[in-house]
């Protein structure tokens, strides 16, 4: 039986050159939609729970195009809030080998960032819900999200739902000072943290031993950052995926959680080649939210977890299209690729 699992942020459309060419070379753009939480809601619709993705998209066709994206797999849209003009827009263009991939966002004054309390009843969404999970991505888009994200934490809270947080700092929508100034305060709300060794300095101010940007990542490191957080903030665990970066196109990719006793480390996985990491992160957010719900350990649920995000760098788009079974046949040692048939 699924659980109710409901996120809040903003799903956009996204244009992406075809293959690997670049912007100034491109005569067209590939199309899907997606989103941090939007992607979550869709891995957790996939492995059988109700996810319902909250947001405001405008009344226009394009929005209802982002609607209709998440109704295809299964993803609840009851409590979308319809208005506004825009739906928000990100170009992609895919890296190669040294060449990283690039970013450009056109999200300002997007209908979810424009959004007022009064757009959406929170305990109404929240009531018998079992998980809720958001980034830092929506309360980064404007003041107005930072609100809603703020509001909808508390309305989690007075229905006992587990809440999960993405730390997932963003330098193209705020600063670090400003995402510490709104995200500290929201980590009241947070009983499971998630994020990376740059997210947790630049939201939270902790740094650990890693050097992110030469592609190391010791998991002694994150220990003792692991512990003083879950001290300060309280959080019943504490996960950060472990990337190690050698190419836009090969990368090796393990986590670690710790529940305030033990820490867990995963295996490790060489992903060569990437097809799309967009939505990585979100992939193993959707992972570690249905491993907790299901597994009978940190340990299993983060396998699961970071089985699936692997799964998902070779899938084109943003949304992590796998099921169970093909995750649990890969946390199982079947890395093989042959066909099944």
């Amino acid at each position: 039986m699924g659980k109710k699992v409901v996120t809040l942020g903003e799903i956009m459309l996204r244009l992406s050159t075809p293959g690997n060419t670049r912007f100034v070379q491109s005569d067209s753009f590939d199309v899907v939609y997606g989103g941090g939480e939007a992607n979550v809601a869709v891995s957790c619709a996939n492995y059988g729970h109700d996810a319902y993705f909250v947001t405001k998209l405008p009344k226009h066709e394009i929005g209802q195009s982002a609607v209709n994206a998440l109704r295809k797999y299964g993803v609840k849209t009851d409590f979308i809030a319809r208005g506004g003009d825009r739906v928000g827009i990100y170009y992609l263009e895919t890296g190669a080998s040294m060449r990283p991939s690039k970013v450009i966002y056109d999200r300002a004054h997007s209908a979810i960032a424009e959004a007022d309390a009064a757009d959406f009843d929170f305990d109404a969404i929240m009531e018998g819900a079992d998980w809720f999970h958001w980034s830092g991505i929506t309360p980064a888009i404007s003041d107005k999200a930072a609100e809603l994200t703020r509001l909808a934490c508390e309305a989690a809270k007075r229905h006992g739902v587990t809440v999960s947080v993405d730390l997932n700092f963003r330098k193209k929508l705020w600063t670090k000072e400003k995402a510490q100034s709104i995200m500290k305060p929201l980590m009241q709300y947070v009983d499971v943290c998630i994020g990376n060794e740059e997210d947790a300095e630049l939201c939270l101010g902790f740094k650990p031993d890693a050097d992110v940007e030469g592609g190391k990542t010791d998991a002694e490191g994150y220990k003792g950052i692991f512990k003083a957080m879950a001290k300060e903030f309280g959080f019943k665990y504490v996960i950060s995926t472990l990337r190690e970066s050698f190419s836009a196109t090969h990368n090796g990719w393990k986590a670690m959680i710790y529940n305030g006793e033990e820490f867990y480390e995963s295996k490790r996985y060489d992903i060569n080649p990437i097809i799309d990491r967009v939505g990585g992160g979100d992939s193993f957010s959707g992972g570690i939210i249905h491993g907790l719900l299901t597994k009978p350990n940190q340990g299993a649920a983060l396998e699961f977890a970071v089985a699936a995000s692997a799964l998902k760098h070779t899938i084109n788009g943003d949304f992590n299209l796998v099921s169970v079974e093909e995750v649990e046949a890969l946390a199982g040692g079947d890395a093989s690729g042959r066909v099944q048939r």
